[in-house]
């Protein structure tokens, strides 16, 4: 393999670990929108227990196996991001799987190689569904092009909106509420995700039970292209500068904004593309990062901080364990935020 550099950043923000298990052939079950689950690919699984110790989110690019076997081999790791996966199963270096990684799907100069043989048998299982897929290919004239409709009825007092802590007032701000017509909807509580010019772009779906995915986007829709509230938030000043708080989810962004905060913005996610970079270092001055507090979390802080401290001021919270934003209270939030 030629020696030549390779963005390790650029590989994990624009490889999803989706095309990256359609290439193994590698078949899992999804458990909900962001998660997927099945027996453990991995040539450093050496238990024979059936169990379904593999898991994946693909919201965070992340995989993890829960066996103590796998674990063992690899110094007790339990999981990583795309490049890890691509060098176990490899065997090889992180530098020389990053590499790969670029041959297959970021260069345009050559179709990805064969599967590893050693994964080759996950092609066989085919009881599991098969949910990572790559995107057709065809090409998009615009992306995210706004809606020329809008859902009707939504009901902003329903009893799901309110057992995550909003109020009638926030869910009215943000048009959420449960949706009882027709459609790919239906049933679900709605929440409107508009561009920064104000534009609805698309509807995210809540599942109010334990319906799976528990989220539903359009077919097609980029959140990779826009941060959610950007168009109320972004000329909102904060002293002599605009500033925003950004955060991971929706439910975290309407909890902030109710708490008294407008300023919020929500990646959809614990990583900035480069896109939602753009939006940033293009309406804003300064950025506190209020991301969920665990592993992934902090990692997602930690790297997004460094890419935008060279053009803004950059503040990161660390929230206890286990605690995401919109599990808080508007007295919590303050108290964090002001200290």
């Amino acid at each position: 393999m030629p020696d030549t550099f390779v963005d390790f950043r650029v590989i994990k923000e624009r490889v999803s670990i989706e095309s990256v298990l359609d290439h193994y052939g590698i078949r899992l079950r999804r458990i909900n929108q962001n998660s997927l689950r099945g027996k453990c690919p991995l040539p450093t699984h050496s238990s024979k227990e059936s169990k379904e110790s593999f898991c994946v989110n693909t919201a965070k690019n992340i995989w993890a196996c829960q066996s103590s076997s796998c674990s063992a081999a690899r110094q007790n790791k339990k999981g990583g991001n795309i490049i890890d996966l691509v060098a176990i199963v490899e065997r090889s270096s992180i530098r020389d799987a990053a590499l790969k990684l670029h041959d297959w799907f970021l260069s345009s100069s050559s179709p990805p190689p064969k599967p590893a043989e050693q994964v080759g048998e996950c092609a066989a299982q085919k009881t599991e569904k098969l949910v990572a897929k790559e995107n057709s290919g065809a090409e998009k004239t615009e992306v995210n092009k706004p809606l020329t409709f809008t859902l009707k009825d939504v009901d902003c007092t329903h009893p799901y909106v309110q057992s995550r802590g909003l109020t009638e007032d926030t869910a009215t701000t943000f048009g959420v509420g449960f949706f009882p017509g027709r459609g790919s909807m239906s049933g679900r509580v709605v929440i409107p995700i508009s561009n920064d010019k104000g534009e609805l772009i698309a509807y995210a779906g809540r599942a109010i039970d334990a319906t799976t995915p528990k989220y539903k986007v359009p077919a097609g829709f980029q959140k990779s292209a826009v941060l959610f509230n950007l168009h109320r938030a972004m000329n909102i000043e904060v002293g002599d500068k605009r500033g925003l708080i950004v955060v991971e989810g929706f439910f975290d962004a309407m909890k902030i904004h109710q708490a008294g905060y407008p300023f919020v913005v929500a990646l959809m996610g614990c990583t900035l593309s480069d896109e939602q970079e753009r939006l940033l270092n293009e309406h804003v001055g300064m950025v506190l990062l209020l991301l969920d507090g665990d592993e992934a979390g902090r990692a997602g802080a930690q790297s997004i901080g460094a890419r935008l401290m060279h053009k803004l001021f950059v503040k990161v919270i660390d929230l206890p364990d286990g605690t995401q934003p919109d599990q808080l209270s508007s007295d919590e939030i303050k108290s964090i935020l002001s200290a």
